[in-house]
């Protein structure tokens, strides 16, 4: 038996939930493992807890199963948390963490606290789903399944481009292609794909996005107000960071959007050896060492120059 098939047993109800303003490896682990239980254990009442997540994501077996109302009361035999570092990180879900009888934390984030009852955390691993795939009995995994294991793979590696990607990433990743995937369809249409207001956004950011530290950093920053101007949300806004990482002698990319008055979501990425997951920690966040976030509050000139603080003392 499987990890995951040990612990389910005498399991009759299951949450199972990731981070805020989930990403392709957080909703892709989250509906791995509820279609998982739904397809193996029909009598565990699993429900999936997260923010609601981006419309890319709706070709995953169940997307429309979410639960994005957390107003309900209920204690669940088994909590499962997946791709997330520390509560504070799980939102208004937390809760469901805090009543069941037992919790189990999946995930690959270095900065992980070990919160959960049992904590899972392979920080060399290049995503959640990576992780999760290892406590699968590979023979119950189904082609909706590997759907949703694949796509987190894909978006925490850029498509198997990052560092984190390894032999055995790319090994799991073709033992998923073998239970059928459209694997180019999945990569196009969640990874590569933008509506045209997501291209705007794209091309404001990069317009708009300044250099310091003699070309070694560069910045973007989108407000609230361009936000509604454009009519886009943060998980709009994905790539965009990748987009600034690729710059031409840039060794750390800053892109932040204003969330609240003076509140930026800030995410970081590194092109060499800077830590951007010991900044990231530093100003309450975590992450990896190329690929990292935060919230910090404050004016942009602030935040920038909190952050260039931080970034100096690895550059120097």
């Amino acid at each position: 038996m499987s990890y995951l098939d040990t612990i389910l047993e005498n399991v009759k109800s299951a949450a199972i939930m990731g981070h805020v303003r989930p990403d392709g490896d957080c909703v892709g682990s989250c509906l791995a493992a509820f279609n998982y239980l739904k397809e193996n254990y029909p009598q565990v009442e699993a429900v999936v807890y997260l923010e609601k997540p981006s419309e890319k994501f709706n070709y995953l077996n169940h997307f429309d199963h979410i639960v994005s109302d957390f107003s309900e009361d209920k204690e669940y035999d088994l909590c499962l948390c997946l791709d997330c570092s520390d509560t504070l990180r799980l939102g208004e879900a937390v809760k469901y963490l805090n009543t069941a009888k037992k919790s189990i934390c999946v995930d690959h984030h270095i900065t992980n606290i070990g919160y959960a009852g049992e904590n899972i955390v392979e920080g060399h691993a290049s995503s959640t789903c990576e992780v999760l795939y290892g406590l699968l009995d590979e023979n119950k995994i189904s082609k909706e399944v590997a759907e949703c294991i694949y796509t987190g793979i894909i978006h925490d590696t850029g498509v198997f481009k990052y560092d984190s990607t390894s032999r055995k990433t790319m090994e799991i990743a073709g033992k998923l292609m073998e239970k059928g995937i459209n694997f180019s369809k999945i990569i196009d249409e969640s990874f590569y794909r933008k509506t045209y207001i997501q291209n705007q956004i794209l091309g404001r950011a990069l317009l708009e996005s300044i250099t310091f530290h003699d070309g070694q950093c560069i910045f973007s920053v989108i407000n609230k107000k361009d936000m509604e101007f454009y009519g886009v949300s943060g998980s709009d806004m994905d790539g965009i960071i990748d987009q600034l990482r690729i710059t031409e002698g840039v060794e750390c990319a800053i892109f932040m959007y204003e969330t609240g008055c003076r509140e930026y979501k800030v995410s970081l990425r590194s092109t060499a050896d800077l830590d951007v997951s010991k900044i990231a920690f530093y100003f309450g966040g975590g992450g990896h060492k190329k690929a990292a976030g935060c919230t910090m509050v404050g004016s942009v000139h602030d935040v920038i120059n909190n952050l260039s603080d931080q970034i100096v003392k690895q550059l120097d």
